[in-house]
């Protein structure tokens, strides 16, 4: 019999019922009304239609797939109409092989990118699922989730608190907080209160390094003309200390604000650069990864990160990692699992990335996946998905990341800047982190507030830092941080116009690795600028004093630190000093300036003292 032209009006009231159900949100209903529509007139294309995506929009894609294949069968021309969605519905419900043949049966017919993009994606996914990480993702639990959207995790870089956002009421977004409990979970997340939260959205929160900075996207921002600050823009708030409360956030200005999407901030861990979203002009998308460098005391004017990184499609959610070289973002325009999926990338210079890669399945999923954060030690990530939910409701997992797909693990160096007499805490220190090499890594000032500093290194490298501040002598030094532990190393600075007793004064240390009696290069350019203001001093004597750590044979030990003080007299000598003035001795395991019980102990007592006598 041949198909009705029209559907009947019990098919076309069945319809309208079920629209109206599904705009009350009650999709059993919608669905199983909709389905009745279909009974009543299976030909009826446009219940097929919606029925199917509302399977699609609600991850129940083996459905999808069961209504979208009964429209192709049924409809008139339902080959050709239904044919797409029947393709994307089948990758994701992992059916990469039928998607595979279908597409290659109608691209031809077509030949548009559309066809191109699911041809891609079906082999993405069929590789995909044969290769799957070695991990499996795990909810982190009701204490942070909740029938709310939990989104856009970030970890502070001591992993002792989880920030997220989450969508209350449907409207209200708002920040909240987490610590760890003693089982490896999490405390009940509590809402970080006012400010920065406010009646209006925020979310999408990224916290500096030192834990003193808080960026964020807050929407809804009207002006007394109307829009003119744009619909949702990056703010900035600041506190003295971390347990103080938060200012009154600021905004970031007409820079980095412009009428259109400003969000999703991520500050790089040298302060250096930010990471943001945006839909303003001279993007390659819906929304794009721009990024803006902070130089001569201000934020810069900002760039696209080109179409490398960004696609026809959205990206967003940045996260660079404390390591300031990996890059991780979701994106709905890179061949993936389907819907939004999370990407990383690694820096080559200072304008160049690699090709994102895919972060893999089941990581990533046929649902959507829109944010991430990495911990400093690059082994594990949080992020968003909404992979258990019909309704979009994104829940926060955490899972174990392989070597591959892992950040270079960093560690933590912290402390406080002071007056060495006083003891009057030193804000606003500037600080110059060095490779050994001369490559400036960092520049960072103490904090206004409490003086305090926090940074993150790659492990097992010498570095060199130099201190400055007004009124105060400079100093220099050099650190090894041997691994991914948190350094404690606080700054005592000698006012500039102090005038030393005439006595000893030990002007410079030099750190050895175990078992080494060798001078780096940065240790002979330490020992010259130390020397430096007793040039011109003829009436000086130069003590030279080597120690080790209580490790090994005790007389080896003597022998060792005798070898290496007498390589920093050597030193002296070549630069001028008469070895007549230079008293050099060994002293073993004796005078530790830490107590002999861990690496980090050791290591400061393995050394040599530089002191001068008037």
């Amino acid at each position: 019999m041949a198909a009705l032209a029209q559907p009947p009006a019990k098919a076309v009231n069945q319809f309208e019922e079920a629209m109206n159900y599904m705009a009350q949100k009650e999709q059993d209903k919608a669905c199983s009304t909709m389905e009745d529509a279909i009974k009543a007139y299976p030909a009826f294309a446009e219940a097929y239609s919606v029925l199917g995506q509302w399977y699609f929009t609600m991850h129940q894609f083996g459905k999808a797939v069961d209504v979208f294949r009964r429209a192709s069968q049924n409809c008139p021309k339902g080959n050709e109409n239904f044919a797409k969605p029947l393709v994307r519905s089948l990758i994701c419900n992992y059916q990469p092989a039928e998607a595979t043949q279908l597409a290659n049966r109608y691209a031809p017919r077509y030949n548009n990118a559309d066809w191109e993009r699911l041809k891609a994606q079906a082999l993405f996914v069929s590789q995909a699922l044969a290769q799957p990480l070695p991990d499996t993702p795990k909810n982190i639990g009701c204490r942070i989730n909740t029938p709310d959207p939990e989104m856009y995790p970030s970890i502070a870089a001591d992993t002792q608190t989880l920030y997220y956002t989450r969508r209350m009421h449907g409207e209200d977004e708002d920040f909240f907080s987490a610590t760890p409990d003693s089982c490896g979970g999490w405390f009940t997340g509590r809402n970080m209160g006012s400010p920065p939260n406010t009646p209006d959205q925020e979310s999408a929160q990224n916290i500096s390094v030192d834990r003193h900075y808080l960026f964020f996207t807050r929407c809804e921002n009207r002006s007394d003309n109307g829009w003119e600050k744009g619909g949702c823009d990056l703010f900035m708030a600041y506190r003295v200390a971390v347990d103080s409360p938060w200012t009154v956030p600021q905004t970031f200005g007409a820079t980095i604000n412009s009428p259109g999407y400003e969000g999703m901030p991520c500050l790089s861990a040298d302060n250096r650069e930010l990471f943001f979203v945006s839909d303003r002009p001279g993007g390659y998308g819906g929304f794009d990864i721009w990024v803006s460098r902070f130089e001569n005391g201000y934020w810069q004017v900002p760039r696209n990160m080109g179409p490398r990184i960004n696609t026809a499609g959205n990206e967003t959610a940045p996260f660079l990692h404390p390591d300031n070289n990996t890059l991780y973002f979701a994106s709905t325009g890179i061949a993936g699992m389907g819907g939004s999926d999370l990407f990383y990338c690694r820096r080559v210079n200072d304008t160049m990335w690699t090709t994102p890669k895919n972060m893999g399945y089941p990581l990533n999923t046929s649902s959507d996946e829109n944010s991430i954060c990495i911990t400093p030690d690059g082994q594990k990530c949080y992020f968003a998905s909404d992979r258990d939910s019909t309704t979009g409701n994104f829940d926060i997992y955490e899972m174990k990341l392989p070597p591959a797909l892992q950040p270079v693990p960093v560690g933590i160096v912290k402390g406080v800047v002071y007056d060495s007499l006083s003891k009057e805490l030193l804000n606003h220190a500037s600080i110059h982190i060095n490779k050994p090499n001369g490559e400036n890594l960092f520049h960072f000032m103490s904090n206004r507030g409490d003086a305090s500093y926090m940074i993150t290194l790659p492990a097992g490298i010498n570095y060199h830092w130099h201190i400055d501040r007004v009124g105060y002598t400079s100093l220099d030094d050099s650190f090894t941080l041997r691994d991914r532990s948190t350094v404690i190393h606080d700054i005592a600075m000698l006012p500039g116009d102090y005038q030393a007793p005439i006595n000893d004064s030990l002007v410079l240390t030099i750190h050895f690795p175990l078992n080494s009696a060798k001078l780096s290069d940065s240790d002979v350019a330490n020992i010259r600028k130390a020397m430096d203001p007793w040039t011109f001093e003829k009436s000086i004597v130069i003590y030279v004093n080597g120690y080790t750590d209580n490790t090994g044979n005790p007389m080896i030990n003597e022998q060792l630190s005798f070898n290496r003080a007498n390589l920093v007299t050597q030193a002296l000598t070549d630069l001028g000093y008469d070895p007549v003035n230079i008293q050099s001795k060994g002293w073993g395991e004796a005078n530790p300036v830490a107590p002999n019980d861990s690496e980090e102990n050791w290591a400061k007592n393995r050394r040599v003292e530089v002191i001068i006598r008037r």
